[in-house]
């Protein structure tokens, strides 16, 4: 019975973009992996673009357009990492549909995302979905290993 109380609640987020779900821990890049910057998930995004996992404000848009920060109207921060070293090419390969204080909706477009561009340079399209804000709660990954579609509900959940 206290296991269905105390079971972790899975957060409101969908995938914001299509692959398979990897834990952190085995992205191929420490900052990641180590969870520097955070702990969360990982896809390894093949194919499409990526769109707006939680319904929130676009906090932070990076001017490769590599990454994009959104805050969550529950408070939970969100980094979105497209691909590992994107940001070596200076935002090729990227085309921005949001801005900086601009309100998102789950499933709106972020960024379009050229994905033959980053296949024909050999880049590692890995993108981590970590979560900024966690203070001292814990990312439990729900979906490890499964393939998703942009819109995936219940990959992860926060206990404290």
């Amino acid at each position: 019975m206290f296991s269905k109380i105390f079971k972790p609640k899975p957060l409101d987020l969908v995938s914001p973009m299509m692959g398979k779900v990897i834990a952190m821990e085995h992205v191929n890049d420490p900052v990641f992996s180590e969870k520097a910057m955070g702990d969360g998930f990982a896809i390894e995004f093949t194919d499409g673009n990526v769109f707006a996992p939680v319904d929130g404000e676009v906090v932070a848009l990076f001017p490769t357009n590599h990454a994009i920060g959104i805050r969550g109207n529950d408070r939970n921060e969100f980094l979105i990492h497209i691909g590992l070293d994107t940001v070596n090419f200076k935002g090729e390969g990227f085309k921005a549909h949001v801005e900086m204080g601009q309100q998102v909706k789950k499933g709106d477009l972020l960024l379009e995302v050229n994905h033959k561009f980053f296949k024909d340079n050999d880049v590692d399209m890995t993108s981590p979905v970590i979560v900024t804000n966690l203070n001292g709660r814990r990312v439990i990954l729900l979906k490890d290993g499964e393939n998703v579609e942009s819109g995936t509900p219940g990959i992860i959940a926060i206990k404290v």
